[in-house]
């Protein structure tokens, strides 16, 4: 009877990705990979350390697979067990802890480890990321609509808020070569949709000889077959007039962009160490709309920056006001020990980061429901369908828009056009339009 394996996952669309690649190469070597809920002989945990929380949910994994399974083989890795070694082999019954360079050694490790039995102290294979190259992996399969493909690692911006540059390392792009063969597989395999990411999406080719982002978006918008191709969270910096004249040519890039702002006040993102301006970001957003025809935009903000004052946050609302953005994902500032920001003045108290999170969300609630409303100026839309839920079919447009259709049978993966008739609880209702659809 073949062992089994459980994933479990924290954090980031990277993260899923290499967890999935993890599975696959587990299934290659003869495993079973099983849900997590279950009673596993092997366990890999792939950990996040965006915050203090995420460090502290990390170490609750880890006990909580002890407790399904005192005997089983407990592997870990991921951005916790790269950033603070020491505290995860200090947590009874990890058996192998291994970094962000090598995440697909837990294959060997496993098989090694279920010969000789559990290990205590636990194997430590935690290499320094300024010497690491990207590590090859890729997926085949995909449990959703879309597949995320990891075409990048690393971040060099070092925010002053930030800790992953130390738990992720410098800049390693994914070979254009490759990422163009795993997308044609995963196209040739039924994908419609691929959305390339990354740590620092924006810096892909900053490592290769006279390759930039846009040359890969170039090479995987002529795939035979792709209907979709998305970008995972941009920097505004890349946002230059030649990228957005070459974007604007593209075929298949979908016309929507997420964009890591962060704050709406010049003074905080300087603070932040973040290198763009209020208005610079301001002026990236306007690039694109003109360059992109009905483009519909989603951000990241940070409320509650040490120094961050009442007239900086009220910029962060007008900033999200004129922007109007489709969607954004508001985030209280969380102290990291080892980073600038942790030892600035002015840190803010929870209270206020509490009220001014609400008032941020509610800002970008409201600019969301004018988005719907002008959406429906353009009701002809096409649909790439998910879930079914209570008698509606709900996907998205390709600006990202999301739409429910009255329908009694799954969609899932389906195209399919529809008319836009109505906004309601923060979505588009539609009606199903007579003209045909693309589903292959």
């Amino acid at each position: 009877m073949s062992k089994t394996v459980a994933i479990l996952t924290q954090g980031c669309k990277v993260n899923q990705y290499e967890s999935e690649a993890i599975a696959e190469a587990f299934g290659a070597a003869g495993f079973a990979v099983i849900s997590p809920t279950l009673s596993a002989d092997v366990y890999v945990i792939n950990t996040c350390t965006v915050t203090a929380e995420s460090d502290r949910k990390a170490g609750q994994l880890i006990r909580r697979v002890q407790n399904q399974n005192p005997d089983a083989i407990v592997l870990v890795t991921g951005c916790f067990a790269q950033a603070d070694t020491a505290a995860v082999a200090s947590i009874p019954g990890v058996d192998y802890i291994c970094g962000n360079d090598r995440k697909l050694s837990v294959v060997e490790a496993a098989k090694t480890l279920l010969a000789a039995g559990k290990n205590d102290p636990p194997t430590l294979a935690v290499g320094k990321l300024e010497e690491a190259a990207f590590e090859p992996m890729r997926i085949t399969r995909f449990d959703r609509t879309r597949a995320y493909v990891k075409i990048e690692d690393g971040c060099e911006n070092r925010c002053a808020y930030c800790a992953i540059p130390g738990a992720r390392g410098r800049v390693r792009s994914k070979p254009l070569a490759d990422v163009v063969a795993e997308v044609e597989g995963l196209v040739a395999g039924g994908c419609r949709e691929v959305v390339l990411t990354g740590i620092e999406t924006a810096s892909w080719g900053r490592d290769l000889e006279g390759a930039s982002l846009m040359d890969l978006l170039e090479a995987v918008d002529v795939i035979p077959g792709l209907e979709r191709m998305r970008l995972g969270s941009l920097y505004p910096t890349l946002i230059t007039e030649n990228f957005t004249h070459r974007l604007g040519a593209l075929s298949h890039l979908a016309p929507h962009f997420h964009l890591s702002v962060q704050s709406g006040s010049s003074a905080v993102l300087a603070a932040m160490r973040r290198r763009y301006t209020a208005e610079e970001a301001m002026a990236a957003l306007q690039r694109l709309r003109k360059a992109v025809p009905l483009a519909e935009f989603t951000a990241d903000f940070i409320v509650g920056f040490p120094g961050e004052s009442d007239a900086h946050f009220a910029e962060t609302l007008r900033f999200v006001e004129e922007a109007e953005f489709l969607q954004i994902h508001v985030f209280s500032y969380s102290r990291r020990k080892g980073t600038v920001a942790a030892t600035l003045p002015g840190q803010i108290p929870t209270a206020v980061k509490k009220a001014r999170s609400a008032e941020l969300i509610a800002k970008g609630l409201a600019c969301r429901d004018r988005r719907l409303q002008k959406a429906l100026e353009h009701p002809h839309r096409t649909v790439l369908f998910e879930t079914l839920e209570e008698g509606f079919a709900l996907g998205h447009t390709d600006h990202f828009l999301e739409v429910a259709v009255p329908s009694h049978r799954p969609l899932h993966g389906e195209l399919h056009p529809v008319v836009l008739r109505a906004v309601e609880n923060g979505r588009l209702i539609a009606e199903w339009e007579d003209r045909p659809c693309k589903n292959k």
